[in-house]
């Protein structure tokens, strides 16, 4: 992977940077929240930016990914919509789901967890 030069990337709430002068991406441990979840050193910056994205949704947009890398990170993406989904379920849903049709959702979202490689919340 290259990263892309001359794209402006997207760092959230109206944050942006110049892909070609991004120097580091160190995702933040504590006080991490809405709003910051990344420091994102920045070329003749002297302080990081504070950033509301990912580390990893940020490295997305600064690099050219390889070939089948695109859909292989659209399947992620969907992987973890599905688990926010699923993350907000009420369990009364998720038991009149495994009563009425024998479909364990707790299981489901566990696996989702085993294939992105994610503890569980």
């Amino acid at each position: 992977m290259k990263v892309v030069t001359e794209r402006i990337v997207p760092l959230g709430y109206g944050k942006y940077a110049r892909s070609d002068r991004v120097v580091a991406l160190v995702p933040i441990e504590e006080d991490r929240g809405p709003g910051r979840r990344t420091r994102v050193h920045v070329e003749g910056l002297a302080d990081p930016i504070v950033a509301s994205r990912s580390d990893g949704a940020i490295l997305g947009d600064l690099v050219e990914p390889s070939e089948g890398v695109p859909r292989a990170e659209e399947q992620r993406q969907l992987l973890l919509d599905i688990l926010d989904t699923l993350e907000g379920l009420d369990p009364m849903l998720r038991r009149i789901v495994r009563d009425q049709s024998d479909w364990n959702l707790d299981r489901l979202e566990e696996r989702i967890r085993d294939v992105l490689g994610e503890e569980p919340a």
